[in-house]
C-alpha cells in the first residue's frame, strides 16, 4: 500500500503533462555526459519543453487511457520524455538538433497531436519550423503583394496616367 501512495503523486505530475502537452517524444538517453545532458535540459527548457525522466512504470500508468497510451511499445529501459506544451514542433526539433552532435541520444517515439510517430517519423517532424516561424513566413507572404499593388498604384498615381485611366 505504501508504495503506492509513493506512486500517486508522481503518476498526477506525469498526468498534468499529459494533459497540457500537444507532443510528447521519448528518447533513450543513455551515454550522454553530464554536461551534455545539462545542456540538453537547458536549451528544452528555454523553448518551453518540459523533459524528464521517470520509471517505465510511471509513464505507462499516466498514459493509460490516453493518445500517449501508444508509446507503451516503447518503454523499456532508460527513458526521457519530452513533453511539448506551446509547440508541437519543438521537442522533436531540439532533440533532433541535440542528436546531431550527441550521437548517444536515441529516439524511441513520439506522440503528436494524437498521432505517433517512429524515429523516422519523429527527424521528418523535427524539419517542420515552429508555429512562430510558419505565422512570421505567411505574413511575411501575404503583406509582399499588398506592398506590390500599393507600389504599383503610387507610380500610376506619380506618371499622371492615372487621370487619364479616370477620364477614360
Amino acid at each position: 500500500m505504501a508504495k503506492v501512495e509513493l506512486k500517486a503523486p508522481i503518476v498526477d505530475e506525469i498526468k498534468g503533462y499529459v494533459a497540457d502537452a500537444k507532443a510528447a517524444v521519448l528518447v533513450d538517453y543513455r551515454g550522454l555526459t553530464v554536461e551534455q545532458d545539462t545542456r540538453l535540459r537547458k536549451q528544452l527548457r528555454e523553448a518551453g519543453v518540459v523533459y524528464k525522466v521517470y520509471k517505465n512504470t510511471m509513464l505507462h500508468l499516466a498514459f493509460d487511457g490516453t493518445d500517449y497510451a501508444q508509446l507503451d511499445q516503447h518503454l523499456e529501459g532508460p527513458t526521457a520524455v519530452a513533453f511539448g506544451i506551446d509547440d508541437e514542433t519543438a521537442p522533436a526539433r531540439i532533440l533532433n538538433d541535440f542528436a546531431k552532435e550527441a550521437e548517444a541520444l536515441q529516439f524511441k517515439g513520439a506522440i503528436v497531436d494524437g498521432t505517433y510517430y517512429d524515429e523516422a517519423g519523429i527527424k521528418v517532424l523535427a524539419k517542420i519550423p515552429s508555429r512562430d516561424v510558419l505565422i512570421s513566413k505567411l505574413l511575411g507572404s501575404l503583406q509582399s503583394p499588398i506592398t506590390n499593388f500599393a507600389r504599383v498604384v503610387k507610380q500610376i498615381a506619380e506618371s499622371g496616367d492615372g487621370e487619364a485611366a479616370a477620364a477614360e
